[in-house]
């Protein structure tokens, strides 16, 4: 029996990315000292669920975990995508974590993805299921892959602590390979739009953040519209929150998008914790105004995309074929870096980095490195 070469790696860092790049390298891996020096060592729940979401959507992958969690052995195998796959994402972290590496392998499964994902929608750390329906599933489309399939449905919402929302997520599959691209105009911003949800609250939480949005958008730009989502019953999920997202489309066809959501901490026995609990979080006035103005200053970074999109932009760009892609982005970001460096480790592709000193900007070129979808059925 061959002996299976591993690529190594160490600490928690970006597991993500490394499962995902490893996943489409066929490549396998092996990562130490995961977290071995803190209180609680080892993997988190929401990084086992990762792992256990991956097995659901590829055939024949191998998951290897030491006792305390803290070595993880990986084995790739086929991904297969399908339909009525359910997962339950669980309560450590949003679906926004679990939807990034999905979209991607979805576009190279052997069939198209169609999958039910459970817990919270809206949270103040990652990515808003909101936010992927309106710019990154734009994002995907730039770069070949058919509107047709791409579908994001939020059938119900839930914050933190206690989730209870559900998203069905449907990826259609790249026949032969992504379309390379070459994209450097981020133009002029032409409108504004936006969703602002609330549940288990008072619908007027969601008047009062875009009220207080606006107030800062009207003096800039005519064209601002941000719907309400209000939520009741079972379709408001377990817990109390509000939140909101929005997206600035521009001339030339980019989506820059920020969002937040804020949600009450988990109930004690007494009433007057709860009280308390309530006077600290942010009121939504507050919130209106940092959410337009964090969109204002991704707007001004200039770019292609915002900040928590450079990662997936520099991906879909190193999966091209093997054709010259140049984009432009503001700052580079600590996520977008350490993507860099390890699409350079799995599928040997160096970008040309130039930075732009009269925008702030910078325009990174690379060959893609021609990924097929060897897994679809050949018709």
């Amino acid at each position: 029996m061959a002996k299976t070469n591993y690529k190594r790696f160490q600490g928690s860092q970006n597991l993500r990315l490394r499962l995902l790049l490893s996943t489409l390298s066929s490549t396998p891996i092996l990562i130490d000292d995961i977290r071995s020096n803190e209180t609680i060592p080892g993997l988190r729940p929401h990084e086992i669920s990762l792992l256990r979401l991956i097995e659901k959507v590829c055939d024949d992958c191998h998951v290897e975990i030491n006792e305390t969690g803290t070595k993880l052995k990986y084995k790739p195998g086929i991904i297969m995508g399908g339909k009525f796959l359910t997962h339950n994402c669980g309560l450590s972290r949003s679906i926004g974590y679990f939807l990034e590496p999905l979209l991607v392998l979805g576009l190279f499964g052997k069939k198209p993805l169609s999958i039910r994902l459970k817990g919270i929608t809206n949270d103040s750390k990652d990515t808003s299921i909101d936010t992927f329906r309106s710019t990154t599933l734009n994002i995907l489309k730039r770069f070949g892959v058919p509107s047709e399939g791409l579908e994001l449905k939020i059938e119900n919402r839930g914050v933190p602590p206690l989730g209870g929302g559900e998203v069905v997520l449907s990826v259609p599959i790249v026949h032969s390979s992504l379309t390379a691209v070459n994209w450097v105009d981020e133009g002029m911003v032409k409108r504004i739009r936006g969703v602002s949800f609330s549940t288990r609250v008072s619908s007027q939480f969601e008047n009062t953040i875009i009220h207080a949005a606006r107030g800062i958008f009207n003096r800039l730009i005519p064209d601002v519209h941000i719907f309400t989502d209000h939520k009741s019953g079972a379709q408001a999920g377990n817990s109390p929150g509000f939140g909101i997202s929005l997206v600035a489309e521009t001339t030339s066809g980019c989506y820059i998008s920020v969002d937040t959501a804020v949600s009450y901490p988990r109930r004690d026995e007494t009433d007057e914790i709860e009280d308390e609990e309530k006077r600290n979080v942010k009121p939504p006035e507050d919130v209106g105004i940092e959410i337009a103005s964090a969109l204002l200053n991704e707007i001004e970074q200039g770019g292609v995309v915002d900040s928590t999109h450079q990662g997936l932009l520099f991906l879909l760009c190193a999966l091209c074929p093997q054709d010259v892609s140049k984009i432009r982005v503001g700052k580079l970001f600590p996520y977008g870096t350490e993507a860099l460096r390890l699409i350079k480790d799995f599928l040997n592709v160096q970008f040309a980095i130039k930075p732009d000193p009269s925008t702030g900007t910078v325009i990174l070129k690379c060959v893609g490195s021609g990924l097929k979808n060897l897994s679809r059925k050949l018709s």
